[in-house]
This record gives structure tokens, sequence and C-alpha cells, in this order.
């Protein structure tokens, strides 16, 4: 019998990580991974930010899904060079996937690369992409406990984006709650507010990432 430690795969998927973020640094391509919860909102916020980003930068996407291409398609549907990876029960993007998948995009063409990880709150936390930033989505719909309940993934993210705002008089969400939390686990990461439907909180978000680019 074979026995398999999972430091040694996080070793491995962290030096191929390393790899691909190198291959950005040597193309001015900026990575950012979005985790977050099926449903939370992370293609309508990608729709929403590249509209605000229009003419300031040039993205390309990775959609990572179990099955299907229906976030794909919309990518697709904006102009946005993209490429779907279909993970077939993997809970998870990994760097392997990542280093196969940007294969066929012209980084020439790019400075911004978005990859939208599987919808998930645990397995996501542990596996570096090569990306430089981490954005974990939160919808109100969700609740705010989840940053109790799910530590890892916030702590381990740049910057907490909580969507569907307009839903708040509707819901028991406690801004303050999830606020203070993220503050705990990650002292330096915003919080931002958005309802990207409506457009709100959409230009704060995406001069921050601007400007992260820039740094």
């Amino acid at each position: 019998m074979k026995i398999v430690a999972a430091k040694k795969i996080l070793k491995a998927n962290d030096q191929i990580a390393e790899e691909n973020r190198v291959r950005f640094n040597a193309s001015g391509v900026y990575g950012v991974n979005i985790v977050g919860s099926p449903g939370c909102g992370k293609t309508t916020l990608l729709e929403a930010l590249f509209a605000q980003l229009n003419g300031r930068l040039a993205p390309a996407v990775i959609e990572g899904d179990i099955a299907g291409s229906i976030d794909a398609d919309r990518i697709d549907a904006l102009g946005i060079p993209v490429v779907q990876i279909n993970t077939e029960g993997a809970c998870h993007l990994d760097a392997s996937m990542i280093a196969a998948a940007t294969d066929g995009l012209d980084y020439q063409a790019i400075d911004l690369l978005v990859i939208e990880n599987v919808g998930n709150l645990v397995c996501t936390a542990g596996f570096d992409l090569g990306e430089h930033l981490r954005l974990v989505v939160l919808s109100v719909s969700e609740g705010d406990d989840k940053l109790v309940k799910y530590p890892a993934i916030f702590q381990r993210s740049h910057a907490l984006v909580i969507t569907k705002t307009d839903l708040l008089p509707h819901s028991n969400f406690n801004i303050e709650r999830a606020t203070s939390d993220m503050k705990r686990l990650a002292p330096d990461a915003p919080v931002f507010l958005v309802s990207a439907l409506k457009g709100e909180g959409i230009p704060a978000l995406a001069d921050w990432l601007a400007a992260r680019m820039k740094r």
C-alpha cells in the first residue's frame, strides 16, 4: 500500500503555482483568483467589473466548474477571451490546471487574468494557483456567519466583496459583524459592499483593483 502525504501534494502544487506566477510576471499579466460559494454572484460581479474597467484593462478569464460552460458563455458574450476548465468532480482548481489552460491564451494581448474558481469555501483555500491577488466573495443571501465557519478562505484572501447588498432590507445579514470578522482574520484586507446588478460599489472595487495592478 502506498501512502502519499497531503503536504507533498500541496508542495508540488506550490511549485507549479510559482512557475505560473513567474510566467505571468514575465508577460506583464496580473492574476486574480476569485473564490466563493456557488451562487454568490462571482460571474455577475465580473460582468459589472469588466464594464467598469472597459478601456482601462485588457482582461481574460479562466472559468472553473465541475461541469458545463454557462459562466464561460456569459464571459464570451462580452468579447473577452475565456478558457473553460471542467474539473469533472474536483471541488477546486489547482496550479497544474491553470498552467494547462493558459497555454491557449495570448499573453501579449492581456494584462489581467481573472480565474473564477469552482464554487467552494473549503477546498479553494489551500491551493495557490500562481495568482497575485485573491478575492473572496460572500453574498448577503448566504448569511454573515460564514467567516466564522470557514475562516481559512477569508484569512488567505486580500479583500472581501459582499455582494447582493440590494437584498439587505430583506435579510438579517449583519454588515458590522462580517466586517469585524474579516478585520480579525485579515486585518489589511478591505471590505467592499456591492450590488452588481445595480452597479453599486463597483467603481470603488474597480479603482482598487486597478491601483493594485499598478503597484
